[in-house]
């Protein structure tokens, strides 16, 4: 089983974790660019969607089992606003090509993951990016942003929890 974590927003955190175990992460960034519409955001998006995790090609049983993705993302409070109109846009969106693929989706609720990743389940900002960096650090290279952080903190729960 594959796992692509996200942490969904404008700057979008995921985890790509395949079934080695091995894990990469990164940042990708959804910014409207000037006189752009709201929905270029969502474009791009299903662009990127598309190349993190391309179509599968069946040939055989083996073949599927090996396409096998569970894609998990940060289910966030909402609180009204652009935040939130925009993690709900992301959200449908991820739904959508998870149907599309045969691909699982799963929502994970933010304090549940805070709970999983911390030991507390309000964990701020601070303390998920000093709990990720201490437990599963990226190789080599520092942490982009929080955003980041929270996506290889869902990954381990999907390994931990969903699998």
């Amino acid at each position: 089983m594959n796992i692509l974590a996200l942490d969904l927003g404008v700057r979008t955190g995921w985890a790509l974790a395949n079934g080695s175990r091995r894990l990469e992460s990164g940042v990708q960034t959804f910014d409207l660019k000037r006189g752009e519409s709201p929905g270029m955001r969502y474009v791009r998006f299903n662009r990127w969607l598309r190349e993190v995790l391309p179509a599968p090609t069946i040939r055989t049983v083996a073949d599927a089992q090996a396409d096998d993705w569970l894609v998990v993302y940060e289910l966030a409070h909402h609180r009204g606003g652009a935040a939130t109109e925009i993690h709900s846009g992301l959200a449908t969106r991820v739904q959508e090509f998870c149907a599309e693929r045969g691909y699982e989706p799963a929502a994970v609720h933010s304090a549940t993951l805070k709970k999983f990743a911390t030991g507390k389940g309000n964990a701020d900002k601070d303390m998920m990016v000093t709990t990720v960096l201490a437990k599963w650090p990226p190789t080599g290279r520092s942490l982009i942003s929080d955003d980041e952080a929270d996506a290889i903190a869902l990954a381990q729960y999907a390994l931990a929890t969903l699998l």
